[in-house]
């Protein structure tokens, strides 16, 4: 079995399978991020070196153009003769479509599952996973799977995993934004912030996001644990999807928009709440309570 990608999420799915007893060979950019996972982990030199002979193949990047650099021609042709390609990366249909087209020439079949979690739910086997493609590939491999996650969701065929997880990606980031303003708002008009976040958190507008994020924000904490340029990547192609089908997008553009916003004023760097810092330094003012 071969990993590509060892960093956040791939180092505790590397050492979860490694633990299970599968033999896995990995490649990352960064070699010491491979010798840190131990447990029998083996380092590879190069994406084809991990993939030669391998039966599974995942992929655990963070976009589309992480993903089409690491594979092609040599890394699929390497794999044994109907191996799978397992796809954990934030990826867009659109990215993926000419990876898919190669891996089927070389007789690899593929599979998407973008991740819903974090590290901790990675090393405790608990992610979701959106799973997309054939169904019967999908549980020939789900013993697989369920080492990985506790929850996971065919959504159907190929492309429609990746969406899904971009889908729930949308509104979560449109979430922090418009409750960031509905904070900024709420305070500055005279509720003290722990009984409007109450007043929120049980109510029709009460979200895991008010209920369970909100907190690390007041400390100060605006999620360092994913590049606020990639969120906007991944924003942007959801507005393309939506430009390209047809349908109504203004609020998505709107959340969009507010995240370009947030990496010219603060780069690309880390933090997933970091368009809130932006709203919070255009009121003015910091969200700042403890609950």
């Amino acid at each position: 079995m071969a990993v590509v990608g060892v960093g956040r999420m791939g180092a505790p799915i590397c050492a979860r399978l490694a633990g299970a007893g599968h033999e896995v060979a990995a490649f990352d950019l960064l070699p010491e991020r491979v010798d840190a996972v131990g447990g029998g982990v083996r380092r590879a030199g190069s994406a084809a070196d991990a993939a030669t002979g391998a039966d599974v193949l995942l992929t655990v990047l963070p976009g589309p153009e992480e993903v089409g650099a690491a594979l092609g021609d040599e890394v699929f042709a390497a794999m044994a003769p109907g191996a799978l390609w397992l796809d954990l990366s934030s990826n867009t249909p659109a990215g993926s479509a000419p990876l898919r087209a190669l891996a089927g020439a070389h007789g690899v079949q593929v599979l998407e599952a973008p991740m819903g979690g974090g590290p901790d739910e990675a090393a405790r086997g608990r992610l979701r996973l959106f799973a997309a493609g054939d169904a019967d590939l999908l549980d020939a491999h789900r013993p697989l799977l369920e080492q990985l996650a506790d929850r996971i969701v065919h959504t159907g065929g190929s492309g429609t995993g990746y969406t899904a997880k971009l889908l729930v990606n949308l509104l979560w980031f449109g979430q922090a934004a418009a409750t960031a303003e509905a904070l900024l708002l709420g305070t500055r008009a005279g509720i003290a912030l722990d009984t409007l976040h109450a007043v929120l958190a049980d109510s029709a507008a009460g979200s895991d996001f008010i209920r369970r994020d909100l907190p690390a924000l007041y400390g100060g904490d605006y999620l360092a644990s994913y590049a606020i340029d990639r969120v906007h990547r991944q924003l942007a192609a959801l507005t393309a999807m939506a430009r390209d089908l047809g349908t109504p997008h203004d609020v998505s553009e709107a959340v969009r928009s507010l995240y370009e916003q947030t990496v010219a004023r603060f780069g690309p760097a880390d933090g997933e709440l970091l368009a809130v810092a932006l709203l919070e330094e255009l009121a003015g003012t910091q969200l700042r309570t403890t609950l």
